[in-house]
């Protein structure tokens, strides 16, 4: 008997279809799955988690849900251990589309005591440094990155016993995870701009959304910067350290886009919402790459446009310290490139 072509085409691409749907299952499942235990030193917690996606995740938190969608947030599981003799601990597993996203959480607030969570070189060796701080605690609260994770765990109430318990449970949902690098856009930022200035390397945030944006430096209540989920940014603090001149901290911006044009655009919209008062430096094309630097009510500003980034200084005393924090990262994108 003759079977049609048709019905072997159509059994053979359902296949495939079925082969490719378990496997995506098999992969979330692996990267979704931690064993939390049961019950840890007198807390217990429920079977199942509260499941919470971004359809839900302003009933379950209010306006703070904001923050986690500017991160391409995909779920989050909590889960509240209660005790009889202790006060609760709450842990949230927030799953991102990236580790950059979850390190953009992390990076929001850098206080807290760095914990290290079991992860070691193949020499045996620490691989936690200053430069790659992936636990963060302090007053009962946990927070962490761990690849495309981002945690919190916290006691409601911070004993000896709430710490340890904390703390064991950042080591099960740490552990058997990948330990990526920082984003690459941190790569571009000089840590020395000159002999003056110096990178605040603890208070750099990395962004794609303008509302997280205006969390750590406000610009205005609109998206004058054009930022989307497609978009990386940085936001990163430098600090005027010269002997005999008074502190001062100048605030650049480093953002990349998902190509020129929409740099390009961004700078343009950027320049006629929030520098609508002065005229282009370089006249109708602002692509070209130099500096521009206009003396606004709050010191100097700066920009420059690099093929997909956009360079931005806020702040800065005077003008050749706009155009030098500009001028040494920017010399950096070619490296960053490479």
């Amino acid at each position: 008997m003759k079977i049609p072509i048709q019905r072997v085409l159509f059994h053979i691409v359902t296949l495939i279809l079925t082969c490719t749907l378990l496997e995506g299952s098999i992969f979330n499942m692996k990267t979704d799955r931690i064993n939390l235990p049961k019950t840890i030193d007198s807390w217990t917690r429920p079977d199942s988690p509260r499941v919470v996606n971004s359809q839900n995740i302003f009933d379950y938190m209010d306006g703070a849900g904001e923050l986690y969608v500017g991160y391409r947030f995909d779920h989050l599981k909590v889960y509240e251990y209660k005790s009889d003799s202790q006060h609760d601990i709450l842990v949230e597993l927030y799953y991102m589309k990236t580790s950059d996203d979850a390190f953009g959480l992390i990076s929001l607030d850098w206080d807290g005591e760095p914990l290290f969570l079991g992860e070691t070189a193949q020499n045996g060796k620490s691989q936690y440094s200053s430069q790659s701080i992936r636990a963060l605690y302090g007053e009962g609260l946990l927070r962490i990155w761990s690849d495309d994770l981002y945690a919190r765990v916290m006691a409601y109430r911070e004993t000896s016993k709430s710490r340890d318990a904390v703390i064991s449970l950042g080591e099960i949902i740490a552990s058997n995870r990948k330990t990526p690098a920082e984003p690459d856009l941190l790569k571009a930022l000089s840590p020395r701009v000159g002999s003056d200035w110096r990178l605040q390397r603890n208070r750099v945030s990395f962004f794609r959304s303008y509302l997280v944006l205006n969390s750590i430096y406000y610009i205005s209540p609109k998206n004058i910067l054009d930022l989307d989920h497609s978009a990386e940014a940085v936001t990163a603090p430098y600090e005027n350290i010269a002997k005999g001149r008074p502190t001062q901290r100048s605030q650049f911006l480093l953002l990349k886009y998902k190509d020129p044009p929409k740099a390009k655009q961004a700078l343009i919209h950027f320049h006629e919402t929030f520098l609508s008062e002065y005229q282009y430096k370089t006249g109708k094309d602002p692509s070209i790459q130099k500096p521009s630097v206009f003396n606004v009510e709050d010191g100097w500003l700066g920009y420059q446009l690099n093929g997909k980034y956009l360079l931005i200084v806020f702040d800065c005393p005077d003008e050749i310290s706009a155009e030098t924090i500009i001028h040494q990262n920017a010399s950096n994108l070619s490296n960053l490139e490479g």
